[in-house]
């Protein structure tokens, strides 16, 4: 797991997540009105950037002031785009927003600690409007940092049960052996999800 995130955030892409740019075709297909999205762990803004330029209006919440820091110094961010970005440093557990049209968080929510998972899952369900989504990434009981007692995993039963309130739109299993963003070897058991609240 990243002990050093400058490293890491130095080698993550600028690239949107598919997951996020697969709820926002969904969002598109719909009635269009302002919207508002939680990007939860945004790291240096991937994602939180796509919603800006889509017209989205972000709360950027981030647990390491760095990430934040490289998010607000971004150059290529219009006055209009940044008049519609606040941003937070914040753990999961501490962090706290409005009703929201969408909750992002990109292989993010894993780093959450168990005893804090669930009341975190229950306040992004909660905070979601009615149409609402989620979209993200879950880690699996087999993915090579299971061992860890400060991060959360689920088996596809539990995922499944997590999501039982949602009409899942997208949930897609990986497991293989690959690499993280610094290179460094790993095995992946992951769950990419899309998943809209009634």
């Amino acid at each position: 797991m990243p002990t050093d995130w400058t490293r890491y955030y130095d080698a993550a892409g600028t690239e949107a997540r598919p997951t996020l740019l697969e709820a926002l075709r969904r969002f598109d297909e719909e009635e269009p009105r302002g919207r508002f999205a939680v990007d939860l762990g945004c790291g240096t803004g991937r994602d939180t950037v796509e919603l800006l330029r889509r017209g989205w209006s972000v709360l950027a919440v981030d647990a390491t002031a760095e990430a934040i820091e490289r998010l607000e110094a971004r150059h290529d961010l219009s006055d209009d785009e940044r008049r519609r970005l606040e941003t937070r440093v914040s753990r999961f557990e501490d962090a706290e927003w409005p009703g929201a049209d969408l909750v992002n968080s990109s292989f993010a929510l894993p780093f959450c600690p168990p005893n804090a998972f669930p009341a975190v899952w229950e306040r992004i369900e909660r905070s979601l409007r009615g149409g609402g989504r989620f979209c993200g990434q879950l880690f699996g009981e087999r993915d090579g940092w299971s061992g860890a007692d400060d991060m959360t995993f689920q088996s596809r039963d539990e995922l499944e049960a997590l999501l039982s309130g949602f009409e899942v739109e997208l949930l897609d299993e990986i497991e293989e052996d690959g690499a993280t963003a610094v290179g460094e070897p790993k095995r992946w058991h992951l769950f990419h999800v899309v998943a809209r609240l009634p």
